[in-house]
């Protein structure tokens, strides 16, 4: 075999691997419950006053806007949840360490449990797709904004995944690593709202590192190749420190 045959085998045993864990436990159709149970309030109310108060014709434009960027608060709240365990727990029971002793590189571990962590919740928001679906049976209008919108919830997604994975790598404490996920991910959401609080310098630079101000563009209908950078520069950012956080664990020979 291969060393590159090798390393897929190992890449796709981590992903099965997480995945039976995720869909064989409750604990994913908790987390979906509640991301439904919240997106599905925001559609209703957010279309309800639409509905209500009437903005023309751009009616339907102005609903996505407003619906992604509240659907977007959904995913801060959930999605870090799902990647607690991924480490925190192998910790927790001491199956790292043995992990840590098969012929696999720490990429590929980590790789497998980002991908693993991606695709439910990829299954979480696929669910939404139900909301513009029964809207354009009533109503029709462009997807455009739909897609971007989406686009824009997975890559937001995607770096919650990258940041939960590091904060998970560096404790054994479920409640540690779940608030500490939810917290940074939020530190890097409201960064640039305080306008008052600082200069002008500064906030130009804090909303350069904004998770707010990289998703608006998305909620806007466009899919912007700067934005999408951002949030790919994100994730290699914190994979590395994750990969650094493994390779250090190694190093100490210990918990």
């Amino acid at each position: 075999m291969t060393a590159s045959t090798r390393s897929l085998t190992n890449f796709w045993a981590v992903v099965i691997k997480e995945l039976r864990s995720y869909f064989l436990s409750p604990f994913i159709y908790l987390i979906s419950a509640v991301f439904l149970l919240l997106s599905g309030y925001y559609f209703y109310t957010d279309l309800i006053f639409y509905v209500q108060y009437g903005f023309g014709t751009n009616i339907l434009v102005n609903f996505w806007q407003l619906f992604f960027t509240d659907l977007r608060l959904v995913v801060l709240l959930t999605v870090p949840f799902l990647t607690i365990r991924l480490f925190t727990e192998e910790k927790r029971l001491g199956t790292i360490e043995l992990l840590l002793t098969y012929p696999m590189r720490d990429s590929e571990l980590f790789w497998g449990k980002f991908v693993a962590c991606s695709i439910a919740t990829l299954f979480m928001l696929s669910f939404t797709i139900i909301y513009p679906i029964l809207l354009y049976s009533v109503q029709p209008f462009d997807w455009t904004i739909t897609i971007a919108g989406y686009v824009g919830l997975i890559c937001i997604s995607l770096a919650f995944i990258a940041c939960g994975l590091f904060i998970s790598s560096l404790t054994d404490n479920l409640g540690v690593a779940g608030l500490s996920a939810l917290g940074i991910s939020l530190l890097f959401w409201i960064l640039s709202w305080n306008d008052g609080a600082t200069n002008q310098g500064v906030l130009r630079w804090l909303a350069e590192v904004s998770m707010v101000t990289h998703f608006q563009s998305f909620a806007q209908g466009f899919i912007d190749s700067k934005e999408v950078s951002f949030f790919a520069v994100f994730v290699l950012f914190f994979s590395f420190l994750t990969l650094r956080s493994l390779e250090a664990r190694q190093w100490r020979g210990r918990k």
